[in-house]
């Protein structure tokens, strides 16, 4: 899949902890940490390629007020998902900006313990 943004399984992966999956079923690549997806890479109905991130939902709209590109998380909850279009012109540091804080918002909520063990990897 050649998109404006090949370097985000890269970039998703340098995350303490980070783990990338393919579900089959979805026919999408995810990316977790504890278990929990932050991200996902795959298509819409049409196989577009899209990029599916997990964002603060006042952060989400302020993006999608930004950018065409950047919509309602697709087959996710809308308020807390947001999906990225691959042939978007979001800039690189904006995306890289929507990936670590995804990556903080699931990493917040796994149990303090887990926390901590991913925090020393």
């Amino acid at each position: 899949m050649e998109t404006n943004y090949s370097w985000i399984p890269a970039y998703c992966l340098e995350k303490k902890g980070a783990v990338q999956e393919y579900k089959a079923e979805w026919e999408a690549e995810r990316f977790l940490i504890g278990g929990k997806m932050f991200a996902m890479l795959g298509g819409d109905k049409t196989g577009k390629p899209i990029f599916t991130i997990k964002l603060e939902p006042a952060f989400g709209q302020f993006l999608r007020a930004q950018y065409p590109k950047v919509v309602p998380g697709y087959y996710m909850n809308k308020e807390h998902w947001n999906s990225l279009y691959l042939d978007a012109d979001v800039p690189d540091e904006t995306v890289r900006e929507m990936i670590d804080q995804a990556y903080r918002l699931v990493l917040s909520s796994l149990p303090k313990k887990k926390q901590a063990e991913f925090l020393q990897v």
